[in-house]
């Protein structure tokens, strides 16, 4: 077979907040939509801005994430994976469709007055298969002790 690849980068807004339920089996899910913009020059030479709204899903500790940092307007950069689901509607008995963004990568993007709760914050997996990563928080690059041994830096300091 050969060699194919499923992989989505979107840089955002979210549209509202997230809906966070949790599976039967106690899996926690986060569902919450993206809008991206696009500008483009119309026949007559104006400038249009068209959003594209996209559905996200997020599972377990990314839906943590989700849960504990993202609300409407918080501006996200996302991996992930395009997957389309399918379902008989119990009133109709058509069969439905729903294109969705599996969320593999996380990172938040705004500032608190921006809509976020903190900016430079990241959570990933290290792999598609739903293992998790530890919530990510950067650090200067001069390790651990280093970092440690510097003044304190308060909520007052961060530029953000």
């Amino acid at each position: 077979m050969a060699k194919s690849v499923n992989k989505v980068i979107l840089l955002g807004n979210v549209g509202k907040d997230p809906e966070i339920r949790s599976t039967g089996g106690g899996t926690m899910v986060a569902n919450f939509t993206l809008a991206t913009s696009d500008r483009f020059q119309d026949a007559s030479g104006n400038w249009q801005d068209r959003t594209e709204w996209h559905n996200l899903v997020a599972f377990k500790r990314t839906a943590e994430i989700v849960r504990d940092y993202v609300k409407k307007g918080t501006k996200l950069y996302i991996e992930g994976k395009i997957q389309t689901r399918s379902w008989d509607d119990k009133e109709s008995g058509q069969k439905k469709y729903r294109t969705e963004i599996i969320v593999n990568d996380l990172s938040l993007l705004s500032g608190r007055e921006e809509g976020g709760s903190s900016g430079g914050y990241s959570r990933g997996t290290s792999s598609s298969s739903g293992s998790t990563a530890g919530f990510d928080q950067r650090q200067p690059s001069g390790g651990g002790d280093e970092y440690a041994n510097q003044a304190e830096i308060s909520d007052d300091d961060i530029p953000f």
